[in-house]
């Protein structure tokens, strides 16, 4: 396996991770206060789905993208 796709392979994995730990705390109670509140997440928050969906869109470029 080329190192690319191995690369992309776990940015995948480090996306999907990611996006399920952001995915977690919107659900959480304080969250959703400050969400209520300020009509936004925590940064905390953002910066898991964020990084999540780069890391995902960067993995399956490498993995199904340019061979």
């Amino acid at each position: 396996m080329p190192s690319k796709q191995l690369t992309g392979l776990i940015l995948l994995v480090v996306g999907a991770i990611l996006l399920f730990f952001g995915w977690q705390s919107t659900q959480s109670v304080g969250d959703q206060l400050t969400e209520a509140m300020t009509g936004r997440f925590t940064d905390e928050t953002m910066w898991f789905l964020v990084g999540g969906a780069i890391a995902l869109v960067a993995g399956a470029y490498y993995t199904l993208g340019r061979r």
